[in-house]
Parts: C-alpha cells; sequence; structure tokens
C-alpha cells in the first residue's frame, strides 16, 4: 500500500511485482484511504468493527427477547390453571 501511494505507479504494477492480486492490493489501499480519512465511500476499520460489535450486540438481545416471550407464555399459562388443593 505504501508502495503504491508513495511512487504513484499503478496498483496492477505493484501488485505484479508483489505477486499478489491487483484487486486484492486495490482493496487493501482504498481500505488505507478510508482509514486515513480521505474516502467517503466506505467505512473504516473503526467503523466496521463497531458495526460488527453492534450487529452481534443487537442478535444478542433479540435472543433474549425471545426467551422471555416464551417465558412470559410459560408463566401465563402458569397463572391461567385451575388451582387444586392437595388432598390429605
Amino acid at each position: 500500500m505504501r508502495e503504491v501511494r508513495s511512487t504513484g505507479r499503478p496498483v496492477a504494477h505493484v501488485a505484479r511485482g508483489l505477486g499478489i492480486y491487483k484487486e486484492a492490493l486495490r482493496s487493501w489501499v482504498r481500505q488505507a484511504e478510508a482509514d486515513a480519512g480521505e474516502r467517503d465511500d466506505r467505512l473504516t476499520t473503526a467503523e466496521r468493527d463497531e458495526l460488527k460489535e453492534l450487529r452481534k450486540g443487537s442478535a444478542e438481545l433479540r435472543r433474549a427477547n425471545e426467551i422471555l416471550k416464551a417465558a412470559s407464555v410459560f408463566f401465563a399459562q402458569e397463572i391461567d390453571r385451575p388451582r387444586t388443593r392437595p388432598s390429605r
């Protein structure tokens, strides 16, 4: 990435010299530019990490909500059942 930026050489030439796919290098360069605040068309690495954590937290909350819903249904059914006295 540094070589592309410092030399101004095309990504394809640098990638060929490094023996990697040009699209992989191009993606890394774009991500580095986003992280440096030079691009606004993609998320920074920090924003991607934050989004990943938020999605994970959201999924956990959805699971907890489903558990609570199931528990409330269970307890509502328990309340509605007629109680019988144990015989002595």
